[in-house]
């Protein structure tokens, strides 16, 4: 397939636009995300029009928000049924934020351990037994969390 003239954008282009890295738009390519990209004639390199250039760049904010290969190529599919499958894309990113809540609360979790720990250790440091007392105690009742 060769390229028309026009705006089009280089391999390195289009990853440093979209913030993916080149083996990932080949993958992209290769497992249909994007459709084949048209090569240049004389050097068979390919050239990205603008069109994949901003779905590369929609792709790599769903990656960045942890959605995986599947779900990309539902959102996708979707997308081609328009408002009709809106309820659909609404579910599918509902799904995601909910995983993400998830994903933040274990964090928090896992925050609140160390900064108790460092805790523990700087009334440890200090001499400071009823705060150490203090931290075990709230570090116990963190741990049940886990």
């Amino acid at each position: 397939m060769a390229v028309e003239a026009g705006p089009w954008a280089t391999i390195q282009e289009a990853s440093r636009r979209s913030g993916l890295s080149e083996p990932t738009l080949r993958y992209y390519e290769q497992i249909g995300l994007i459709d084949p990209v048209p090569r240049d004639e004389s050097s068979g390199h390919r050239r990205y029009s603008a069109e994949a250039v901003e779905r590369l760049e929609a792709l790599a904010c769903l990656r960045g928000a942890g959605m995986g290969i599947g779900d990309m190529r539902v959102h996708l599919e979707l997308l081609t049924e328009g408002n009709a499958a809106a309820e659909q894309q609404q579910e599918l990113f509902e799904r995601h934020a909910a995983r993400l809540v998830a994903e933040i609360d274990g964090l928090r979790l896992r925050l609140d351990y160390l900064t108790l720990k460092a805790e523990l250790w700087a009334a440890r440091a200090r001499g400071d037994e009823p705060a150490e007392q203090a931290a075990i105690v709230a570090l116990t009742a963190l741990i049940a969390q886990f």
